[in-house]
This record gives C-alpha cells, sequence and structure tokens, in this order.
C-alpha cells in the first residue's frame, strides 16, 4: 500500500531535467569539458547552496562561472577580491545625503541574485568576515537594519590553491558556508585539442553572447521545491550520518564536519537526482556529492599531512568502510 502511495505521488522531473540538458548544452558552446564541475555547479544551484571553485590560472573556472550566470536570466554581478578590499566594498556603505540630512545605505555588489567572486582567497579575513552573514542568512545588517537578498541568491567563488603566492586560507567558518568546493585540474590531451580547436573557429575570442538565458528566477525557485520534495529512505539518511560521523571520529584528522555537512550532502544528492530524472535519492547520488561536500570541511593532522595523505584519501576510506544501505 505505501509503494503504491509513492507511486502515485511521484513527482514529474521532465521539464527540469530538460532545463538541466539545456544548461549543459548552452555551457558545452564554449567550455570543453568539465562535466563533473558543471553538473556539481547546476545541483548547488537547485540545491539553493554556494560553490567554492579551485584550481591554478587559466583552467576555465571564472569563464564558467560566467557563462552559468548568463544561462539565467537574473541580476549578476563580478566582485574582483584584493588584499586592499575593505568590508563595505562588497556590502555597501552609509552615506550621508546633503539634501536630506540623513544617511542613506548604498548597495554594494552583494546585492544581486548571482554573484561572481573571483580569488576570493585574495582578500584578507576582515573583508572574508563580511561574508559570514550574507552567505548564510540571506541577508546583511547594516547599522542594526537587516537588508533581505532577492531569492535566488547564489555565491560562484573561485580561488587559487592556497600553496600560490598572495593567498589567504579561507576561515573554517567560512568554508563551511560554501556547499561544494569543486577541484579542477588540467584537462587531457583530448580536451586541450578541443580547446585549440575551439578557440581557432571562434577568431579567439569567448563570445558570451552567443550563450542564452534558458531559467529564470521564478523557475529556478519552483525547481528547488520539486528538489526538496524528492524522497530519502531512512536507511540513506543513516548512511549520510554515519558518513559524516566517521569524519569526527577519525585519528588522521583533527577537524571533522559539522551537522551542516550532513544537510549538505542530503541537499545536493536529491538535486543530483532530480537532474537524472530521478524523484528518488539512490545511494550512488550521495557518493558523487560527498567528495566536494566533505573536502574543504575536514583537516589532517599535522602527521598524516607529512606523509602525503590528502582528504581526498581519507573520505575514500570511509566510503569504503561503510556499509552502502541495500
Amino acid at each position: 500500500m505505501e509503494n503504491q502511495e509513492l507511486f502515485n505521488n511521484r513527482t514529474d522531473l521532465s521539464d527540469l531535467r530538460n532545463a538541466v540538458e539545456q544548461l549543459r548544452a548552452e555551457i558545452a558552446k564554449i567550455v570543453v569539458g568539465q562535466n563533473q564541475m558543471v553538473d556539481l555547479i547546476l545541483s548547488a544551484i537547485l540545491a539553493d547552496g554556494h560553490v567554492l571553485i579551485e584550481g591554478v590560472p587559466g583552467v576555465a573556472k571564472t569563464l564558467t562561472a560566467k557563462i552559468v550566470a548568463r544561462t539565467i536570466s537574473s541580476a549578476f554581478s563580478r566582485i574582483q577580491f584584493t588584499p586592499d578590499m575593505m568590508p563595505s566594498d562588497v556590502l555597501g556603505t552609509s552615506i550621508f545625503n546633503l539634501k536630506n540630512s540623513e544617511f542613506e545605505f548604498k548597495k554594494g555588489p552583494i546585492f544581486s541574485n548571482i554573484v561572481l567572486i573571483d580569488e576570493i582567497n585574495r582578500a584578507p579575513a576582515k573583508t572574508q568576515s563580511a561574508l559570514f552573514e550574507v552567505m548564510e542568512e540571506r541577508q546583511i545588517t547594516i547599522d542594526g537594519k537587516a537588508y533581505k537578498m532577492d531569492a535566488p541568491f547564489i555565491i560562484l567563488a573561485t580561488q587559487n590553491p592556497v600553496e600560490q603566492e598572495g593567498t589567504y586560507r579561507l576561515p573554517e567558518a567560512q568554508l563551511d558556508r560554501f556547499i561544494y568546493k569543486i577541484e579542477i585540474g588540467y584537462p587531457s590531451v583530448e580536451e586541450e585539442e578541443k580547446i585549440l580547436t575551439g578557440f581557432h573557429q571562434r577568431k579567439s575570442s569567448n563570445d558570451l553572447s552567443t550563450i542564452t538565458p534558458i531559467l529564470s528566477g521564478e523557475q529556478i525557485q519552483a525547481y528547488r521545491a520539486k528538489v526538496n520534495a524528492l524522497h530519502i529512505d531512512q536507511n540513506l539518511l543513516r548512511y549520510i550520518s554515519q558518513l559524516v560521523n566517521q569524519t569526527r571520529n577519525n585519528s588522521a584528522l583533527y577537524l571533522g564536519a559539522s551537522p551542516r555537512a550532513s544537510i549538505a550532502i542530503m541537499r545536493g544528492a536529491k538535486a543530483m537526482a532530480a537532474m537524472r530524472g530521478r524523484d528518488f535519492v539512490t545511494p550512488e547520488d550521495i557518493k558523487d556529492v560527498t567528495y566536494p561536500v566533505l573536502g574543504h570541511r575536514i583537516m589532517l593532522t599535522a602527521e598524516k599531512e607529512m606523509e602525503g595523505v590528502t582528504a581526498k584519501d581519507i573520505i575514500k576510506d570511509i566510503i569504503t568502510k561503510i556499509e552502502v544501505p541495500r
């Protein structure tokens, strides 16, 4: 009877899946490969999460984020983070109006629907702290007054590896506010050949005017409601809890993941399932988002770092040890 009821209540995801296919096609007009990065960004948008993209310069981090923004017909702003940047450069500031002798708040570039923060780890901790409230609560408080962000509100941030010159390590509390950290490597020989061919055919320009908007802000909100309504079995919720709990009881780690990570895995897995046309979550959906959700939330002990162990190694070990629900 329960299965029959579940069958009757199935969510129609055909329009969402078609929209995702269109989004992929638009992005592929310019970006070669990077399919995993694209799918993770799209799932983060559906899961109402912010994304951190890390990679060496020149691997299309910023370009991909700009193209994704263009496929959504909502307000867009770009902020280039620099070492001398102040919180007011991001949030805005109060300006004295001589006409009425009152202070008026002039909104900063963070007031948008899709915000691209380029090289986020070039700015110091003082500027990073300006993002804490807006990333979590979708509002900022200036002079005792709260200003709500219009939905959807998504931050797509890029950063260079922390070993590079002129970078700061982001605070743990801020990293925890990103649903995913996506690490991008160099393309393969075949992919690089396609990049060169495409660049040659476009006469050396990445013309973003060829990108057609696919989704509106209202559609994103509607799709998010569908994603939230997806079915996830109790066994899978226990599986997620076990995965995250293992990061807190691991001799190789001195910082484990918070309950926010568990929620991020669940939301990300639901979004992945919806993008694949399913109205229920499978263990595979969970595994596909576990690495990008946990990778930036755990910290290895000094001994393990010296041994050359990575966060990915630890997560892989945890996934291997925990039995997958049937």
